[in-house]
Parts: structure tokens; C-alpha cells; sequence
């Protein structure tokens, strides 16, 4: 939904947020913007020190700023240990979305059965299956599908196109972006001589409270139990969550994640994009994973987890590249140097590895 602007004075924005104020509390500010392009009505802020020279030329009416930031004495503040937490609040006072306009549109179609609150939103051609129930204040963007005995708990909001499968749950304040589906069946498949034999997948997903869901984003209904999302949870756009999963209360998932079923995900985690995470795995609390990295193996342990290859120039990769397929070998010599070295130093040099020796393991394939 579109935000609509609403103008507070600084002393309000400073109240609101818990900032503390320096300069004209009275100044009335419009709008966020950055501070290369902020005019006289709007509030930039300053939270990577990349940007500080920008202080000094900004036409902002005002900044947030951290205490010491070194903006002009004359140039009106609100501060804090953490601006960009108060940029965050500030835009949210000054662009919140618009109040939900109840009402179902002409070509919308509820089901009888369903229980759709007066003070909710449908939209154009949305369709509401049988035993849902739509709580107050949501809305329900057009041509979103909200399948049989799904629900929609209080304030959530559903862009267009959405799709919510029977029976799973959306949490009160939830957002979900367009082209998300939520519930679609788990790859759940068993081999027979050869031949795949779909398993039903009987679960749910249970989405918890002020969690958002980002545009195209999938998660798979449970097999058996249900794939749970807990409160808080932000998922950004076009991520994979297999059935089964389990993603800890407000953690954060950047653009293009897998995550492969029954793995476990911590609270409080933060996992870069494009990473890709095996199933049946436990990651801890408080983990953070970094973008495009691979995991294989549980993270029982928090800390920061890499292991994507920064970018090289192609001549200077394609030597590490074949460097990394010699390590087997390189490996090995080193092994046969130190037992070298361990005989020579005890007088053993019946035990010194000799240049027969070397062609017999090479021969057992030890060395490749």
C-alpha cells in the first residue's frame, strides 16, 4: 500500500522516537530523504561515515545524526547512539501506510461459509474460500487467493496476488508482498524402483505476529507437523523456505535464500543473500550467516559463518582454481615430509619414505 505523508514538527519526531533534540523543535518536516537531495522540508541522517562530508552541504531542514557526527552547530538534530533505528522511526511517523478503507469490491468472491470482519479490505477479484476467517482491519490485496479454513488474524495486510493455501495461519500486523505463496505442498517425494510417489503433505504454516514476507517468496506446508514462522521474523524477496523449517523469532533473511526442509533456524539470526542451507540442520541463536554462503553442517555454536570466494580478476581465478584442485596432493607431500622429518630425527631411516614408497602410495591412489 502507498504511504501518505504526515508532516511533525521536530520536537514531535524527537518525542515519538526517543531521540534527543538539539536546535528549533519547531522546524516541520515532511518527508525522509538523503543528504545529497534533501530540500528544506525534509530529514536525512547520517548513519555510515562514508557520508559525513555531506553534513556540511546538506539543504535538509534537519538530521539524526550520532552524538559527535560533526554536523553544523546551526543545522537543527535528533541523536542518538543509533540513527539509523531512529531513520527507520521517523519515516515510519512521516510515510505510514493509509488507514484500511473497508469494504469488499463488486468482483470479489467470499465464500458463505467464511468469516470476513466489517472493517476489512477486499479487493478486486480476491477470493475468499470456504471456513476462512478474515480478521479486523485486514486488508486483502486484488486477485489474492485465501484458501479454506485459512486465517487472517487482526491488521494484516496482503498486496496483490498473494496466495494463502488451506488451513495455514497469518499472525495479527503480518505483511506479505505480492506474488508470495505461502503453504504450497513440500517436495515430498519417495523413490520406488525408479518411479516418484508424491507424499501428502498434511501441515500447515503458522505465521506468527509483525512478521513481513517479501514479494515472491515461497514456504512450503509441513509434511506432517506444520513449517513455523515466528514473530518478528523479516523475509526479504524471492526466498525458498522447504517444509518443515522452523525460523526463530525475529530473525532476518536477505533476497534469494534456500533453505531446505526440517532445518531449524535460531532466534535473532541474520542470513545474507543468496545464501543456500541444507536440510535437517540446527543453526543458533543469534548466528550470522554470510551472503552466498554454503551450509552443509549444523551451526551449533553463534558467530559470523563465510564461506563464498570474494571476486577475482578471471586469470587470477582460474590459478586459484587450480591450485585448490592440487591440495589433495599438496597434502600429501607434506604428510610424507613430516613422517620424513619425525624418522630422521628418532634415527629411524629404515622408516624414511623413500621415492618407492612414493610411487606405491601414488599407485593406492593417495596421491591423486
Amino acid at each position: 500500500m502507498a504511504s501518505r505523508s504526515a508532516p511533525r514538527t521536530l520536537a514531535e519526531l524527537a518525542a515519538l522516537t526517543g531521540a534527543t533534540l538539539e536546535g528549533d523543535g519547531s522546524v516541520v518536516i515532511s518527508r525522509v530523504a538523503t543528504l545529497e537531495h534533501a530540500g528544506p522540508h525534509d530529514i536525512a541522517f547520517l548513519a555510515n561515515p562514508r557520508y559525513r562530508g555531506q553534513l556540511a552541504t546538506t539543504r535538509a531542514a534537519a538530521v539524526i545524526v550520532a552524538p559527535g557526527a560533526g554536523a553544523p552547530p546551526a543545522l537543527a538534530k535528533l541523536v542518538s547512539q543509533n540513527p539509523y533505528a531512529i531513520y527507520a522511526k521517523v519515516a515510519a511517523v512521516l510515510h505510514a501506510a493509509p488507514p484500511v478503507e473497508a469494504g469488499v469490491h463488486p468482483t470479489a468472491s467470499i465464500d458463505s461459509s467464511a468469516q470476513v470482519a466489517p472493517s476489512a479490505a477486499i479487493g478486486a477479484f480476491a477470493v475468499i474460500a470456504a471456513g476462512a476467517t478474515i480478521g479486523e482491519r485486514v486488508a486483502v490485496g486484488a486477485h489474492t487467493v485465501v484458501g479454506d479454513a485459512a486465517v487472517l488474524a487482526d491488521d494484516v495486510v496482503l498486496d496483490a496476488r498473494v496466495t494463502i493455501y488451506p488451513r495455514c495461519i497469518v499472525g495479527a500486523r503480518s505483511l506479505i508482498h505480492s506474488g508470495a505463496v505461502i503453504g504450497a505442498d513440500g517436495f515430498g517425494l519417495a523413490d520406488d524402483a525408479g518411479r516418484w510417489h508424491k507424499i501428502p503433505q498434511i501441515g500447515r504454516v503458522v505465521i506468527g505476529t509483525d512478521v513481513e514476507i517479501g514479494a515472491n517468496t515461497t514456504i512450503d506446508r509441513g509434511a506432517i507437523d506444520d513449517t513455523l514462522i515466528e514473530d518478528g521474523v523479516k523475509l526479504d524477496n524471492q526466498i525458498q523456505i522447504g517444509h518443515n523449517c522452523v525460523i526463530g523469532a525475529h530473525t532476518a533473511i536477505a533476497g534469494c535464500v534456500g533453505i531446505a526442509g526440517s532445518t531449524r533456524i535460531g532466534r535473532g539470526c541474520r542470513i545474507g543473500g543468496a545464501a543456500m542451507i541444507s536440510g535437517h540442520l540446527e543453526i543458533a541463536d543469534g548466528t550470522v550467516i554470510s551472503a552466498a554462503t554454503q551450509v552443509y553442517d549444523p551451526i551449533r555454536e553463534a558467530g559470523v559463518y563465510t564461506s563464498a570466494f570474494p571476486a577475482l580478476p578471471h586469470r587470477q581465478w582460474k590459478y586459484v582454481a587450480s591450485q585448490t584442485r592440487r591440495l589433495r596432493e599438496l597434502a600429501e607431500r607434506v604428510r610424507m615430509l613430516e613422517d620424513a622429518l619425525t624418522a630422521a630425527r628418532s634415527g629411524d631411516t629404515a622408516n624414511v619414505p623413500t621415492a618407492a614408497h612414493n610411487d606405491k602410495d601414488a599407485a593406492k591412489g593417495r596421491v591423486p
